[in-house]
């Protein structure tokens, strides 16, 4: 009991002790003997409690252990690394979001921080006789012979679910998509009212929850699907087959996190858990699931629809183009999700292990269509940590029609230094619409913020 590891409870003891000599002959009041005694009484806690290993062992002294891990990611956000090489987004990263956000400006008149050096350094060469242009709207056309094509920008925002973002987020993220004219992915959430407010354009994403076209049973509801579908704002429809953050990798939203407006949203009960399964109920192969996009393509009345996946199994996706050029069956775009992908919900192992990274699953879709002749049928899309105009070039030089974006618009929205790299948001302890709702800037300038975020790229704004 003596060992260097009790110091600190024994002094606490040792000053109770002194506080309560000097009290009870009067030199100082009686209240100086709580800090000691409440110090104490912690102490003595630390030992008996059977939690913590290391409040055990060292009581009191522990408590800096905790303190210290606690302030780590500002201590080392704000006087260790430097601007260029924090993950998953760096500081300049975020910092170009924010100044773009608030209008301010983002120019570095001193020349970049890149190491241009550095392995692995990405840069475009440029043209000594650039082209000449007749505007900087930039769109690419969806689904040229369906009944309802669509005319889609190059840069979108991506999915993220109503219920993991606030009604105030989606709010703005959809006026913002109405004044930008850009689209804006529902996420596997389904549509909720709060999409419809400002009737920006909308990707309805279908996944394996149907949510939002589902029976009492979880299975899909065509009856359902198509009264939603009609609706003039729903542009495209999305099958969800995986996502970058998680693939193969199912969801469940907990019972304590789901409030009316999310069960009226999804169409799922109240008090009950909400399970978005690993696999599609409505396919299994290859050929069923381009029977499902023909069968959801027809009862949205011709609208463009395709599917979203991260790479996996190679194989796997050359099955999907054997089945196209088998059946003749084609969606009309193909979402690549790269695996740097972020969600709140999804064990470490899939976030950090699992699916191919988007350069890599871009190139073999991209590659995979040019080789059964079906590249100039099919559009492709891609998500993956787009922030800049740079990430926008890149991605579409290296095969994509056009780009979503999601965590740069979360950056947009929540512009506050209470945010390290959305580490501490504290998904698990309350639901996200909560923090959202709480640390968000008001609905009136949120759409300023997703507007002036797009404004790297001028034709969505």
């Amino acid at each position: 009991m003596f060992s260097r590891r009790y110091l600190a409870m024994w002094g606490a003891i040792l000053l109770l002790a002194a506080c309560a000599a000097l009290g009870a002959t009067g030199q100082i009041a009686w209240l100086w003997i709580i800090a000691p005694a409440l110090l104490v009484a912690l102490g003595l806690y630390d030992l008996t409690q059977e939690r913590h290993a290391i409040l055990r062992n060292y009581p009191l002294w522990g408590h800096l252990r905790f303190l210290f891990e606690f302030i780590r990611p500002e201590i080392r956000q704000y006087f260790v690394e430097d601007d260029t090489e924090e993950k998953p987004f760096s500081r300049a990263q975020r910092s170009i979001v924010y100044q773009r956000a608030k209008n301010e400006v983002d120019s570095r008149p001193y020349g970049t921080e890149v190491d241009v050096k550095a392995a692995g350094h990405e840069f475009i060469s440029h043209s000594l006789v650039p082209t000449k242009i007749d505007g900087h709207d930039f769109r690419v056309t969806v689904g040229a012979n369906r009944a309802q094509p669509y005319s889609m920008s190059i840069f979108n925002i991506s999915a993220m679910s109503f219920g993991s973002l606030s009604a105030n987020a989606i709010r703005a993220l959809n006026l913002g998509a109405k004044k930008g004219n850009f689209a804006h992915d529902t996420g596997e959430g389904s549509m909720s009212k709060y999409h419809r407010e400002h009737r920006g354009d909308i990707i309805w994403e279908i996944a394996s929850g149907y949510f939002g076209c589902r029976n009492d049973d979880g299975t899909f509801s065509a009856d359902k699907f198509a009264k939603q579908a009609s609706e003039p704002q729903v542009k495209m429809i999305e099958v969800k087959l995986s996502q970058g953050a998680k693939p193969g990798h199912g969801g469940v939203l907990p019972a304590a996190k789901i409030t009316p407006e999310i069960a009226e949203t999804r169409g799922v009960p109240m008090g009950r858990d909400c399970i978005s399964p690993a696999t599609h109920s409505e396919f299994s192969t290859p050929r069923e699931l381009l029977e499902f996009v023909e069968r959801l393509r027809n009862l949205s009345g011709g609208k463009p629809t395709g599917f979203k996946l991260c790479i996996g199994h190679p194989w796997e996706f050359f099955g999907i183009a054997k089945a196209m050029l088998e059946t003749g069956i084609l969606p009309d775009f193909i979402v690549v999700d790269g695996a740097e992908g972020g969600t709140g919900a999804a064990p470490l192992e899939f976030t950090d292990h699992i699916g191919v990274p988007l350069q890599e699953g871009l190139l073999l879709v991209h590659n995979t269509l040019v080789g059964i002749g079906l590249r100039d049928k099919i559009r492709i899309g891609a998500s993956g940590k787009m922030i800049t105009a740079f990430d926008i070039a890149k991605t579409l030089a290296i095969g994509a029609d056009w780009v979503n974006a999601a965590r740069g618009f979360m950056f947009a929205v929540v512009i506050t230094p209470f945010i390290v790299q959305l580490f501490k948001h504290l998904w698990n302890r309350h639901p996200t619409r909560d923090f959202l709702k709480t640390l968000a800037a008001q609905p009136s300038e949120q759409p300023r913020n997703f507007c002036l975020l797009a404004s790297f790229y001028p034709g969505n704004v």
